[in-house]
């Protein structure tokens, strides 16, 4: 009995997949973080609000939120800042305080 081997498929393909993953989990994390925010009851400001909005729009819109190269890695949907900003947010309403930088900084 022999088994047929799976489709291979093209360079391409896996990219699209790849850039449709990251695009669904970053629409994910951003909602998530809206949502634990209303449910804890936790006041966010105008531009966290403002935040969560923009970036959702434009990663549904063009598949990630930000157009330079330099700020995140290849096929990411949101730039590293972008991802920091947003786990303040969710840390922000799951009630966690901001983490100290090793150096006394806050970060």
């Amino acid at each position: 009995m022999a088994f047929a081997s799976a489709p291979k498929n093209s360079p391409k393909q896996l990219r699209e997949a790849a850039r449709a993953r990251a695009k669904r989990a970053a629409l994910n994390a951003l909602r998530r973080a809206r949502r634990a925010a209303e449910r804890s009851q936790v006041p966010l400001s105008d531009w966290e609000g403002e935040f969560l909005g923009s970036v959702e729009t434009r990663v549904e819109t063009y598949g990630r939120a930000f157009g330079d190269p330099d700020k995140g890695p290849p096929g990411a949907s949101l730039s590293i800042l972008q991802s920091r900003k947003l786990k303040e947010i969710a840390g922000k309403a799951s009630g966690k305080k901001k983490p100290v930088s090793r150096f006394g900084r806050t970060s």
